[in-house]
């Protein structure tokens, strides 16, 4: 500005108090109308839910015992819409792309997290989405061929120890949460396994059956009736708990100590979905979940029940990331 030159002054006129008031609760008032035709009177037309894998498996199971709760509850059909491929990631990147109105959620299951780390997503997995709730918890059991000269798990550890790279450990896929389970298990025991990586549970279990492989961790949705059959031995459950349908079996913490790996399934939805509804669904989790019936066949996979906040959700993500990060940096896991 130069000096000497006229400057006009903005002049600010300032409502009386009683005036501003007034104005505060209109600008309220026709917000409110806004804000319930989002939420109020959400569902209005049907939902989908996503599972990142094909019909039949686990996440699948626990979406179609959820999918017709939740259409009950809202009076809406929630369909279940099976979007498989690399490893779950694909499924979810289409979840967390969708518009975020509350007509997409997700259930997901401990490998997200794996695939947060070995895969480069085109979201952030945990600031990028908007946790719902966990649903449920089970254990990976541990299992060998008869043929393999270990009666439990003390026995296995020290045999590997002396015959290192020997035995042959399978999983349903590179990146699984069964695969980085294992790799812990080998990395904190002081072992060393070798990994074949198999496209599923079925062609793993197969080989482990016919011997050509020695040890694989599964659920007991899939090893159950080997187990039963006495085709399998169980020697251990990787949660940091002993499960309540296998309580004879230690958790392998107990042998080593600090090990721990939950298998979870959780409920989410794409980032920017309105809290009233994310809040409204988390509700609907912890109501379904009290039903015995949706309890019994949680149960008769393997799994309890496990509702939390969206918040502690959320922070059990951020753990499994922050744990697999170190296990796949140590162990040199790649996904081809």
């Amino acid at each position: 500005m130069n000096i000497g030159s006229t400057v006009t002054p903005t002049v600010i006129h300032i409502a009386p108090m009683k005036t501003r008031r007034a104005l505060l609760v209109l600008a309220l008032a026709a917000a409110l109308p806004a804000a319930q035709a989002q939420t109020g009177k959400w569902p209005e037309k049907p939902g989908r839910v996503v599972v990142p894998f094909p019909p039949g498996g686990t996440t699948d199971v626990v979406a179609r015992t959820f999918a017709p709760q939740l259409s009950e509850e809202y009076g809406q059909q929630f369909i279940v819409d099976n979007r498989g491929g690399a490893g779950g990631a694909i499924g979810a990147e289409i979840a967390a792309r969708a518009n975020p109105d509350g007509y997409t959620i997700i259930v997901v299951t401990s490998s997200y997290a794996a695939n947060a780390v070995l895969y480069k997503l085109p979201y952030d997995p945990v600031k990028g989405i908007a946790p719902i709730s966990m649903i449920s918890i089970l254990p990976f059991i541990l299992v060998v061929h008869p043929s393999v000269k270990a009666g439990n798990l003390k026995e296995f550890i020290e045999l590997a120890r002396a015959k290192p790279g020997v035995l042959n450990f399978g999983s349903p896929g590179t990146g699984s949460t069964p695969h980085l389970a294992g790799e812990l298990f080998q990395q904190m025991a002081r072992i060393k396994l070798v990994h074949v990586a198999y496209k599923g549970d079925g062609p793993a279990l197969t080989d482990l059956l016919g011997g050509q492989i020695q040890t694989l961790l599964a659920t007991e949705l899939v090893l159950g009736p080997q187990i039963k059959a006495g085709k399998l031995r169980a020697l251990a459950v990787t949660t940091a708990k002993r499960s309540r349908s296998l309580p004879d079996l230690p958790a392998i913490g107990e042998l080593v100590p600090g090990y721990s790996v939950d298998g979870w399934a959780g409920m989410w939805a794409p980032a920017g979905t309105p809290r009233e509804i994310i809040a409204r669904l988390n509700q609907s989790v912890a109501r379904i979940l009290k039903q015995p019936e949706v309890q019994e066949r949680l149960r008769a996979g393997g799994a309890e029940a496990a509702h939390s906040t969206p918040e502690g959700f959320a922070s059990a993500i951020s753990q499994d990331i922050a744990t697999w990060s170190k296990v796949v940096k140590a162990g040199n896991i790649k996904i081809d």
